[in-house]
């Protein structure tokens, strides 16, 4: 993990506790004596694809350093009902501490890693990679799309910042689909960034403007039906990469990628997932 990542976990971890604990962990202090030893253990309750495991273990350490981890299942492995991922050892009230925000982050990456794993699986034998939006928990990014990254999935940008990616919205602001992509490009050459720009169009009058005046990496084909979508992917003939968006979900994934398309990107699978089902289950050290 980089530095800046580093910093970035330990902070997030930092705002999450202070939320969670604020003055003080009172259950807990008022009814198990400090210095009580006991373990407890992650124990996973339905079948899905195991995420969070790392930051689980950042959490501990930020907690209490004093605890044991002992991990058995790592990040991205497929995982079924009564799997245990790991087992933390220490004093109890550091377990209590973390507990929640441990099941937090593993529930939700886990959720969103099993989604895309099966959107993977149903891509198997096309050239299409499925992608993650923007459409996330505010704060929560860096870990719902390493949740994608772990289930196979490709990461869009980031955020405002790593690419220039001209939407409905820009292009009526600016005029047209010529004028946007023309502003673009002098921008990214007049402050030096190096980082891709991509259009998106909504109709096939819109792919060929985009063809016309060029400059682009990628164009993002937004609401098209397959079969629209098929007839635009061979209109740009693989002179730019291609990007399939709106309405696409797990039951028609497969379908849009037989259109021909490099990727598809899915909202739902960071905005709408259905959580990993896991307890962490305490025990009284021997």
């Amino acid at each position: 993990m980089k530095q800046e990542e580093h910093d970035y976990l330990r902070n997030f971890i930092a705002a999450a506790l202070k939320e969670d604990i604020g003055d003080g962990d009172h259950t807990s202090l008022s009814t198990i004596p400090a210095g009580k030893m006991g373990e407890a253990t992650l124990i996973v309750k339905e079948q899905g694809v195991l995420a969070g495991v790392a930051e689980a273990l950042a959490v501990f350490a930020q907690v209490d350093s004093s605890l044991q981890v002992e991990v058995f299942i790592s990040d991205g492995s497929n995982v079924k009902l009564g799997d245990v991922a790991f087992k933390v050892s220490g004093s109890i009230h550091g377990i209590l501490a973390a507990e929640r925000l441990v099941l937090n982050i593993m529930q939700r990456m886990s959720g969103i890693a099993t989604a895309t794993r099966r959107i993977t699986q149903a891509l198997e034998g096309t050239a299409t990679r499925v992608l993650d939006t923007r459409k996330t928990t505010p704060l929560m990014r860096f870990l719902e799309k390493k949740a994608v990254a772990l289930g196979g999935g490709t990461n869009h940008r980031f955020g405002l910042y790593d690419m220039i990616l001209i939407k409905d919205n820009h292009v009526d602001y600016a005029g047209g689909i010529k004028q946007a992509v023309e502003r673009a490009n002098q921008y990214r050459t007049e402050q030096g960034k190096v980082i891709p720009i991509e259009v998106e169009v909504r109709n096939l009058d819109e792919v060929r403007q985009v063809l016309e005046v060029g400059g682009v990496e990628r164009i993002m084909l937004d609401n098209f039906s397959v079969e629209l979508l098929r007839e635009a992917v061979a209109i740009i003939d693989g002179r730019y990469v291609t990007e399939a968006s709106g309405g696409i979900t797990e039951e028609n994934a497969a379908a849009y990628a037989a259109a021909g398309v490099d990727y598809i990107s899915m909202g739902a699978l960071t905005h709408s997932v259905k959580s990993l089902d896991m307890s962490l289950k305490a025990k009284l050290s021997d």
